[in-house]
């Protein structure tokens, strides 16, 4: 069997990796090629080009780097024809990943395969019916996902969230984490502002005067910042005149890795910039406030197009509303204090949606990786 595999970002290489590993384990001498990253081309995949090429994200980026973009689309759908594999699955990336299924289809019947559906389920649903021109199935990562896809015309297949297989911190890193730092009988408050630079610079301001409103009411407040990685030196600025002396998390350096788990199993609540971090922090059990301000523009183009009145995935999982979302014009810091101050005094509501949340992507039942394989085996009637 010969499987061509696309990724272009961290998020997708992870998923190609643990998809290879489950296809190697169901059909021996299964044959990798494609693109990808460290993580897929360790599991044997040899990358026909670096996937960093690929790897834009906004509008700017891509026009910036259009005709090389382009050019790399033509290359790698031809590549994908010259191949004849048994199947093309694209990894996210839509961008890039849908253009090349497109010219795929036009030229040859080869089975395309798409993992990690588009959130269609909240906003631009026409995607979906645009994509089923030339993809044959999806692998979606959240359980109300299919029907969208299938009402388009496509297969789908809900396999599981990676976050169930991530690892956590035990009781133990936790208090050791707490002693580490300091921390006494005061609340232990993360604070995740964003992953891009636009974000962090938007919202410490809001966060920075949140946190300080909520330490006048809680006496011994200590703050966390764990900071992504390619913002570690813009979060550090940012946090430096902080009250409190925030404890920062720098991933540049050794052993970041096992601390931010566990800073996250210490903590009592977060305070986090709209994303897949909901669900990380669910895996470790933090409840958590979000608040998230992309500015005038955002506000007004997907303030109108979103389909949906909360874009928090644990309160979409759990079908709840109990984590608190200050979105837009409400992302202010009263109310945000107000609310860190409600979850730190009654969790309970969170901790529940937070367990039923784990459990419907996947906790505790076949890892994603080898679910999206079987689906994937079972849509080429190889089950």
């Amino acid at each position: 069997m010969r499987v061509f595999l696309i990724a272009g970002e961290a998020s997708g290489d992870r998923l190609g990796a643990a998809l290879m590993e489950g296809l190697a384990t169901l059909v021996p001498g299964v044959a990798f090629e494609g693109i990808g990253g460290p993580e897929m081309t360790a599991r044997g995949l040899e990358s026909h080009f670096p996937m960093e090429e690929i790897s834009v994200m906004g509008v700017v980026e891509i026009l910036a780097r259009y005709r090389a973009l382009k050019r790399r689309i033509a290359e790698t759908a031809e590549a994908v024809v010259a191949a004849r594999p048994d199947v093309l699955i694209t990894i996210d990336l839509p961008e890039f990943s849908l253009r090349v299924a497109e010219r795929v289809k036009a030229r040859a019947d080869i089975r395309t395969v798409h993992y990690v559906a588009p959130t269609v389920w909240a906003w631009r649903p026409k995607r979906a019916e645009r994509m089923a021109a030339h993809v044959d199935q999806v692998l979606a990562l959240l359980p109300f996902e299919p029907p969208y896809m299938e009402a388009a015309g496509m297969r789908c297949d809900f396999v599981g969230h990676p976050v169930v297989t991530a690892p956590q911190a035990g009781a133990d890193a936790a208090a050791a984490f707490r002693v580490r730092h300091g921390v006494g009988e005061g609340p232990l408050v993360l604070a995740l502002p964003g992953s891009r630079r636009s974000e962090v610079a938007r919202l410490t301001p809001v966060f920075r005067a949140a946190l300080a409103q909520l330490a006048e009411a809680r006496p011994g407040l200590c703050v966390v910042v764990p900071a992504a990685h390619d913002v570690a030196g813009a979060v550090a600025a940012a946090v430096a005149d902080w009250p409190g002396a925030p404890v920062l998390i720098d991933p540049r350096k050794a052993g970041a890795a096992a601390e931010k788990r566990a800073a996250f199993a210490a903590a009592d609540v977060a305070l986090a910039a709209s994303g897949t971090v909901s669900l990380e922090l669910a895996a470790a059990g933090t409840p958590m406030v979000i608040a998230y301000d992309g500015g005038w523009i955002s506000h007004q183009i997907i303030g109108r197009m979103l389909r949906v009145d909360t874009v928090t995935l644990v309160n979409l999982v759990s079908g709840t509303r109990t984590v608190p979302e200050f979105l837009g014009r409400d992302c202010r810091p009263g109310p945000i204090a107000a609310a860190l101050g409600e979850v730190l005094d009654a969790p309970g509501p969170q901790q529940r949606a937070m367990a039923a949340t784990m459990a419907r992507l996947g906790a505790g039942g076949d890892p994603p990786g080898l679910r999206a394989a079987r689906a994937v085996l079972d849509g080429l009637g190889r089950a």
